[in-house]
């Protein structure tokens, strides 16, 4: 039995630039025919290995870079090699292994700024190793010499033990399909649930000496622009995928544990400084399920603002009570589950929803209400009870 792990979440974010395109400006995307802020699957994924690295062990989490034959050697030249046959053995390793590096050319002529030249090689584009593949290289072409190592050899050196991110978000190399990773984990752009559209700020700094030298104004002025939405985010995790990536069913449970969290409690970086936008999800709903995914944004295909005009929906009856935005999307979100059950059957195996306030009420009789910490051990105790290990 194949299983999915579906995560959604509604997460609002206050004026922010969290995500912002060529131009400077946030990310947007038409949906239901009004435009919405938008934030990258890309982005969130590099904030959720971040979070890895910083939360959990740092050796699960891989290097992506066109800099690793130069990480590879100047390691062999630590252990004793000189550089000239470090470069060399290095060269060697990714030249058996079909993938191209290049060394920056040394300047015909040189002065005092001329930057110091790079002897080391880079790939032509960014690849992916796990630091036990990065280890592992290192050991070979210490242990090798001048001995000649053929592809498979450079293959088998390079695509096993592969690293938590590299097995959730894949590896493609371009100059061989043989080293590339199918990824176990997509991420969706998150996408906000009504529409909006960019503001700007207005901004100046003040020069702290200016008093002295009896000037006034500004030292700087500059705009930026800005945007705030609740964010509709979901991800979904193939166990099977993930398990085939990483050799163990044990290491899939625990990666897809740290990965719902992560999902869950990382932010991307992108002017944080500026607008400290350091908000978690509202809600979040899990499902384990053993169809196919299914995503949910299809209860937003609505924008949640435009079934009335104010940021508030109202009870009917006398004693009408406001309803927020944030409400209003819960309960979307939980009748598009129940929709989805209804009409197609495809009821999950296990359901759990963790939320803000009252907001995990609408999923009563669906999920099981949980915290963070007890949304991660449930998940992987079903896990184990579906596969028949419990």
């Amino acid at each position: 039995m194949s299983l999915v792990i579906d995560i959604h979440a509604l997460q609002t974010i206050p004026p922010s630039l969290i995500n912002r395109d060529d131009t400077g400006a946030p990310k947007t995307a038409v949906f239901g025919g009004v435009p919405r802020q938008r934030v990258s699957s890309q982005s969130w994924k590099r904030a959720i290995r971040r979070y890895f690295e910083t939360q959990f062990d740092s050796e699960q989490i891989g290097d992506r870079s066109k800099r690793l034959p130069e990480k590879i050697a100047r390691r062999l030249k630590a252990e004793g090699l000189e550089q000239s046959d470090a470069i060399a053995r290095t060269e060697k390793l990714f030249k058996a292994a079909g993938i191209k590096t290049e060394v920056d050319k040394k300047p015909k002529k040189a002065d005092a700024d001329t930057p110091e030249h790079n002897p080391y090689p880079r790939t032509t584009y960014l690849i992916f190793l796990s630091q036990q593949q990065i280890d592992r290289a290192v050991e070979e072409l210490l242990a090798r010499g001048d001995e000649k190592l053929t592809k498979n050899e450079a293959k088998e050196i390079l695509d096993t033990n592969h690293s938590v991110d590299m097995a959730m978000f894949g590896r493609m190399i371009a100059d061989d399909a043989a080293f590339n990773v199918d990824a176990a984990v997509q991420v969706a752009h998150a996408i906000g649930i009504h529409n909006s559209t960019p503001d700007f700020d207005y901004f100046t700094a003040v020069d702290d000496l200016a008093e002295e030298g009896e000037e006034t104004g500004a030292g700087m002025i500059g705009t930026v622009q800005m945007m705030s939405s609740t964010l509709y985010r979901y991800a979904t995790v193939n166990m099977k995928g993930l398990e085939d990536n990483l050799g163990s069913a044990e290491v899939a449970r625990q990666a897809a544990q740290h990965f719902i969290e992560a999902f869950i409690a990382s932010m991307p970086t992108g002017k944080i400084n500026t607008f400290a936008n350091q908000t978690l999800p509202e809600l979040v709903y899990v499902t384990i399920r053993d169809t196919r995914p299914v995503s949910l944004v299809n209860a937003f295909e609505t924008p949640v603002l435009e079934e009335a005009n104010s940021s508030y929906q109202f009870t009917s009856g006398s004693d009408a009570e406001p309803k927020h935005r944030r409400t209003v999307a819960a309960e979307r979100l939980a009748q598009e589950a129940r929709d989805v059950e209804e009409v197609y059957g495809f009821t999950p195996q296990a359901a759990f929803v963790l939320g803000i306030g009252d907001l995990s009420a609408p999923f009563e009789g669906i999920a099981e209400k949980t915290t963070l910490a007890g949304l991660t051990d449930r998940v992987a105790d079903e896990l184990k009870t579906l596969a028949g290990e419990s």
